[in-house]
């Protein structure tokens, strides 16, 4: 018989123990198990595989880390809503302008495979509320949901808003409930982001009213709790009110000792919850190297707290173009775990400029594949040509990224596509309601449309999701990522354009940070001015080497050997097993 993990064939119990030894997981088989697992709670997954579309970075992360742990075998259960309405984002020209309007389509849940458990009951707003758990099992880890017709879509409403703290509120307490109908016990629970706090508030409840000692009952909880931050900014996160926790958290709430507890946390009657958070879960972490060191979080003394740096990584075999991983894998720079080979630097130097350019001469094609049915802002289908080199930026469509920056000096921008015989497609998802945003959206589009060129050479992707992300990565030859330095906790896109072998023009911020500036095409400068000299002698150092032998080998070799180790999703999860553990 040919022993397994996850999917991965495995020729003998060498191999396992190999395995075990290379996410250092040894001491973890008697706290893990199938009925006490590794509990993962998020607000977002982007899984559209399995029936849900998230918003962006947080989501793609969750699928990721369930994706890593099923190949992994480790037991592990990620808890979530599925929500029942999904937004879609179209543009249109309407004379001299163009306009985004959303459609909003209805998702059922029972097309992806889910089995309905059962119902739990919460209490929200003077009403007992009804939520279906529904459950999906794959492999050694299983989804587990919570939804109800009016749960609505992903961030519907503002953040501080009732609705948005009824959605939280029924995945904490209506998740956790929905883990004992299953009859699991979480031997570990990570919290992602501030929305999944009301889970942990849950088990501290169920403890302290079953008879443990309140104080006890708070150690406990927090020894088994870790609270992972994707943001830098304590201040810009949502407040609520006690009016609000009245209605929605309170009614949940059993134990008077934990009323207490959480009452006491309000000043001036609104609460903040990275404040809670960071007080019920001992163990913290942040995203990246740089994040775990600038986040700006204070405990309810005032004190800054402190992270664990765990830099994000990606499910490799998802994200990379099947012909790249089998490369890199017949190459001995992966193993089956795609974990980097003990020698991969000594490897990688034997990847060749050809072998490079017919890999990614592959991805073009499926890249115009997926083109075939994604219209740009002009409603058109396009087909980047086979000997085009192609920059690409790809990232939510949000202020401190600076999606526009590259548009910055037009003519400078055409002289490089014209130079190179080079078009540029960009896209991300501005935010419903983001207004701001939108306008310079639109401003970027009508700057492309007034010049015959550019018009030809730069292509707006609306609808950004997974499928188009993981084509571009597959596909561009240069991918573009220029957040205000400070500002970005990590970032996963620039992981999967390295991996498929693309060169990376970036800021030094987020996950990019974790190695040295001279790793890739570094941006820099003082002001933005000179930030855009050096953007510009980027993308023209970047398009150069695409047509030079030896700098092309350079500059991929080079990123390789500094971020393999990195973007592994493997490492990522047994990073964290070794924190908790």
């Amino acid at each position: 018989m040919v022993a397994t993990v996850g999917n991965h064939p495995l020729d003998n119990i060498e191999d396992v123990k190999d395995f075990y030894d290379a996410i250092n997981r040894r001491h973890l088989t008697k706290a893990l198990t199938p009925e006490r697992p590794y509990t993962y709670w998020t607000i977002e997954l982007y899984d559209k595989k399995n029936g849900i579309r998230g918003g962006g970075g947080l989501g793609v992360l969750a699928a990721d880390t369930r994706r890593v742990a099923e190949q992994s075998s480790v037991p592990f259960v990620l808890i979530t809503p599925f929500y029942p309405e999904e937004p879609h984002q179209h543009y249109e020209k309407s004379g001299d302008s163009f306009k985004n309007y959303t459609t909003h389509e209805k998702v059922d849940y029972t097309k992806y495979g889910y089995d309905f458990l059962n119902t739990v009951n919460i209490k929200a707003n003077d009403t007992i509320v009804n939520l279906d758990v529904i459950e999906k099992n794959l492999g050694s880890t299983k989804i587990i949901c919570i939804t109800e017709p009016g749960f609505g879509e992903l961030y519907s409403g503002e953040s501080g808003s009732d609705h948005r703290l009824y959605q939280e509120v029924s995945l904490g307490f209506g998740g956790y409930l929905a883990l004992k109908l299953a009859g699991l016990k979480p031997a570990i629970m990570q919290l992602n982001e501030v929305a999944t706090f009301f889970a942990a508030l849950a088990r501290l409840d169920e403890l302290t009213t079953n008879g443990m000692d309140f104080y006890e009952a708070v150690v406990y909880t927090r020894k088994h709790t870790l609270y992972t931050n994707h943001t830098l900014v304590q201040a810009a996160e949502a407040e609520f009110t006690y009016d609000q926790f009245n209605r929605f958290v309170f009614p949940n709430l059993k134990s008077p000792a934990v009323r207490k507890w959480l009452s006491d946390k309000f000043e001036n009657g609104r609460i903040r919850l990275s404040t809670v958070t960071i007080e019920i879960a001992e163990l913290r972490s942040g995203v990246s190297k740089l994040h775990a060191r600038v986040a700006n979080y204070r405990d309810l003394a005032g004190n800054k707290v402190k992270f664990r740096a765990i830099t994000n990584g990606i499910d490799i075999p998802t994200w990379t173009a099947p012909g790249i991983v089998n490369y890199l894998s017949t190459k001995g720079i992966i193993d089956k775990f795609a974990l980097p080979a003990e020698d991969y630097k000594e490897k990688v130097q034997a990847i060749s400029a050809n072998d490079i350019r017919t890999l990614k001469q592959k991805g073009r094609t499926e890249l115009n594949t997926v083109l075939e049915h994604r219209p740009n802002q002009y409603g058109n289908y396009i087909k980047i040509p086979e000997d085009a080199l192609l920059f690409q930026f790809k990232r939510r469509f949000v202020d401190y990224k600076r999606p526009w920056l590259a548009f910055t000096r037009p003519e400078t921008l055409k002289r490089i596509l014209e130079k190179h015989n080079a078009y540029f497609i960009f896209c991300g998802r501005v935010h419903e309601g983001d207004e701001r945003m939108s306008r310079q959206l639109e401003r970027l589009l009508k700057l492309v449309d007034a010049d015959p060129f550019l018009r030809e050479r730069v292509h707006y992707l609306p609808d950004y999701d997974e499928e188009l992300g993981r084509a571009l990565s597959i596909g561009a030859n240069i991918s573009i990522n220029n957040p205000i330095v400070g500002l970005e906790a990590c970032g996963t896109s620039w992981m999967k354009d390295i991996i498929n072998l693309g060169l990376l023009v970036s800021t030094h911020d987020g996950g990019v940070a974790d190695c040295p500036a001279d790793s890739y095409l570094s941006i820099s400068g003082e002001t933005e001015s000179e930030e855009l000299d050096s953007l510009y002698a980027r993308m023209e150092e970047a398009a150069s080497a695409w047509e030079n032998d030896f700098d092309l080998e350079f500059f991929i070799k080079k990123e390789l050997e500094n971020y393999l180790p990195i973007i592994s999703g493997t490492r990522m999860l047994k990073d964290y097993l070794d924190y908790l553990f």
